[in-house]
């Protein structure tokens, strides 16, 4: 299945708007990137793409990437120097194990959806929104068709 064909659009809107509600209780980011295949350990190339999407240049240095290797059926939560210092493993292995718990159900929309809103309350939790707050990336799911990733 290509990464574009992973979700309908209004499913993608769905997650979308998920991360947007989250967004709005922290000056935390939260991004998602799709793609088909990966060759490399999930989250080796999910820190690549955390660098490759400029996670790494938000103030607080507090994004959160949730990759999918969706032909693979692999994926990795990857977060900036700023939460991962302050959160443990067990939490980002938590939501991973639930997420692809979902996902071998095929229940993709609400593994994302749940993976989005406990991000988005450890986010809450250690980086509250300020009064200047401005969303620093975009909502928008990014995707990259491949075969084989490097």
């Amino acid at each position: 299945m290509a990464s574009t064909n992973f979700l309908s659009s209004d499913q993608e809107q769905h997650i979308i708007e998920a991360i947007r509600r989250a967004e709005n209780q922290t000056s935390g980011e939260i991004r998602i990137h799709i793609e088909d295949e990966v060759s490399i350990d999930p989250l080796e190339r999910a820190a690549y793409i955390f660098h490759e999407l400029g996670m790494d240049q938000t103030d607080q240095q507090n994004g959160v990437l949730i990759y999918i290797a969706s032909d693979d059926h692999k994926a990795a939560i990857y977060g900036g120097k700023g939460i991962h210092q302050q959160t443990e493993d067990d939490f980002w292995n938590s939501i991973l194990s639930d997420l692809l718990s979902h996902f071998k159900h095929q229940e993709y929309v609400q593994g994302l959806e749940e993976a989005v809103h406990r991000v988005g309350k450890q986010l809450t939790n250690l980086f509250p929104p300020n009064s200047d707050d401005v969303n620093e990336l975009t909502d928008e799911i990014s995707y990259k068709e491949n075969r084989k990733s490097n």
